[in-house]
């Protein structure tokens, strides 16, 4: 066990630890929220289908990109991970919608045309269909007997439940199928009490990676465990040179392209509803801070030659003129696409924040009408 002061020293290597730590945690618990929120409202119409299988997509060519270049274990495992949860939140899509791929909202039980009592919101004309349809007649006009007053009052009498007479039995009956799920009629919290809520619980997750990192730097013979032997995703550069692997940039670079392209359909989709009803804040949230975080402890790197440290000489005084900005810059070329995909990806989550904002208060002024 390494004393405290040298397990607690932040240098380039732990910085790095502990944002892709944090990164790692946000992840496995980002689609969470979402597939709650679904559950909750029986629905995923807040949702753009095209929105989660370009996401699919792009956590598949993810596997292939980070199991072609070597990236670790552990954010190949995540990937997989990403990939199946892709696979549940569509899922979810499918049984709540059924197997379609437009994103217009489904039609519930209880909004099919009847022939019920018009009310203010009929229309003033029937349509044609409707207009020349049979209209209801009353006993009488249809030619069916009319009953005697008494055997009428007894009938009656007999049709009346007396059970909600009792102090035991609710007065309102139960909901039925059909009815509205009851977390569409509740009144949306204040801003005030959902900001604290996702902050609270983001920083919740961030307290858990940074836990993990010092448990595992804890447990491990050196002060870190994350050395740069080899780099913060796999790229071994024990030898001062960092391979590239052609399939593995592509596979990398797709993934990038679909990770951009998977946001601009959610973000067409709350435009045209201009409504972000459905849509969980704490899903983007975390994907935000994970896509930071990510970029952060990539960018986050020492050089070999800076890691060497003789008698008398500090780190980096082995580098040779240049050769610092040559590793570092080769190292950032072959994570260029995870680079470009995550931070493209999170230009575009702050988009749909925006929207969060704008449309909020609408959707409160709608519920209070």
């Amino acid at each position: 066990m390494y004393p405290v002061s040298q397990g607690l020293r932040l240098d380039v290597e732990a910085v790095s630890g502990i944002l892709g730590s944090v990164s790692i945690a946000c992840w496995i618990v980002v689609f969470s929220p979402q597939i709650i929120e679904n559950f909750r409202r029986s629905s995923a119409d807040g949702l753009s289908l095209i929105f989660i299988i370009v996401w699919l997509l792009g956590d598949v060519f993810n596997i292939l990109g980070a199991v072609l270049q070597g990236v670790l274990p552990t954010m190949t495992i995540l990937a997989v991970y990403y990939t199946l949860a892709d696979i549940v939140l569509l899922g979810q899509c499918f049984y709540y919608r059924g197997f379609t791929l437009s994103d217009a909202p489904t039609k519930r039980a209880d909004e099919s045309p009847s022939d019920e009592d018009p009310t203010e919101e009929s229309p003033l004309l029937l349509s044609p269909d409707r207009a020349h349809s049979p209209a209801r007649l009353s006993p009488v006009d249809a030619g069916l007997p009319r009953r005697s007053s008494i055997s009428s009052f007894h009938s009656h009498l007999r049709a009346v439940d007396g059970t909600h007479l009792s102090p035991a039995t609710p007065l309102l009956p139960p909901p039925r199928p059909t009815d509205i799920p009851a977390a569409l009629l509740q009144k949306p919290t204040s801003a005030l009490h959902t900001l604290f809520f996702n902050i609270g619980a983001l920083l919740l997750v961030c307290a858990a990676g940074i836990l993990g990192w010092w448990l595992s730097t804890s447990n491990s013979r050196r002060p870190h465990n994350h050395r740069h032997d080899t780099s913060p995703f796999g790229l071994d550069d024990s030898a001062g040179e960092i391979s590239f692997d052609r399939w593995g940039q592509i596979f990398g670079y797709l993934c990038a392209v679909f990770y951009l392209g998977s946001r601009v359909p959610q973000i067409l989709l709350n435009y045209r509803r201009q409504s972000t009803e459905g849509v969980s804040m704490l899903f983007f949230l975390f994907a935000c801070v994970g896509n930071l975080t990510y970029v952060l402890s990539i960018l986050a790197y020492e050089p070999e030659c800076a890691r060497v440290q003789g008698v008398g000489m500090s780190a980096g005084d082995d580098c040779r003129q240049g050769e610092w900005k040559e590793q570092y810059g080769r190292y950032t070329l072959v994570n260029a696409s995870w680079l470009i995909g995550s931070a493209g990806t999170l230009l575009l989550d702050l988009a749909i924040f925006g929207q969060f904002w704008v449309y909020r208060g609408r959707e409160a002024d709608r519920v209070e009408m």
